[in-house]
């Protein structure tokens, strides 16, 4: 018996087929987006360590200012501790830095103190400033005693203001303090980069207070806890006006 074999041939490949050409359009078009994401990449890099070296100079003045108060405040002990071993008294340094409270309205009153008011920005009923202590602010403060309620504010009050109730002027617009950029771009040019370079320059009324604190938008505070004890008497005849000295920190707490 003759079997037949069946010669099975493979069929011939087909030759591959040629890829449609890419238009130079979306060539040059992936080109530009490659490299914008090369560009992108590069300022993303670049601005992740500004970041790190900002945060780091400013923890490095953070701890200066710390030691800084820290040896201001050893220093009034010792002096005072001198004093008092010797039998002398001890002259406490003057205030250089006030804070301001209006408490009262204008309606009916004097036009020299209703100017001195607006030249101090208290356009409102509990609205609060820094004022730089002079001979010229002095007498002004006098004058207005009746409708503000001031003192002298320590660390503490100052730093709880601008963290807590903090705004700052922008182009004529009433912003919060969100983050340190915000001041690093008003102010950096003076050396002011952070919320703690702020609080310095305000604390020691350093040479950049004027234009610090007329970047800082006036203070608009809540009534006190407690209420107000009697708005129309001096604060030596047991009411609110007038100067506290240093129980202005005790108002602050109470409204911040």
């Amino acid at each position: 018996m003759i079997r037949s074999h069946c010669l099975c041939r493979k069929p011939a490949a087909k030759p591959a087929a040629k890829p449609n050409p890419v238009p130079e359009s979306v060539l040059k078009k992936r080109a530009t987006i490659a490299k914008i994401r090369a560009a992108r990449a590069a300022r993303s890099k670049d601005a992740t360590k500004k970041r790190v070296a900002a945060r780091k100079s400013i923890f490095k003045r953070a701890e200066q200012y710390v030691k800084e108060y820290r040896s201001a405040e050893r220093n009034l002990v010792r002096l005072r501790r001198q004093a008092k071993k010797a039998g002398n008294f001890f002259r406490e340094p003057e205030a250089k830095l006030a804070f301001v409270i209006r408490i009262r309205g204008i309606n009916g009153i004097h036009p020299k103190p209703r100017k001195i008011l607006q030249l101090m920005r208290l356009r409102q009923i509990n609205n609060g400033v820094f004022v730089r202590l002079t001979n010229a602010t002095l007498s002004m403060l006098k004058r207005v005693e009746p409708f503000v309620s001031y003192g002298y504010p320590n660390l503490k009050s100052v730093r709880e203001l601008v963290l807590k109730r903090g705004f700052v002027k922008v182009n004529g617009q009433r912003i919060p303090i969100k983050s340190n950029k915000v001041i690093a771009d008003n102010l950096g040019k003076f050396g002011i980069v952070c919320v703690e370079d702020v609080v310095h320059e305000i604390v020691t009324v350093g040479p950049h207070f004027r234009e610090v604190n007329k970047f800082l938008w006036p203070f608009k505070l809540p009534n006190p806890r407690f209420g107000w004890k009697c708005k129309n008497t001096h604060f030596a005849e047991g009411g609110d006006g007038g100067n506290r000295a240093e129980l202005i920190n005790e108002l602050v707490h109470r409204m911040v």
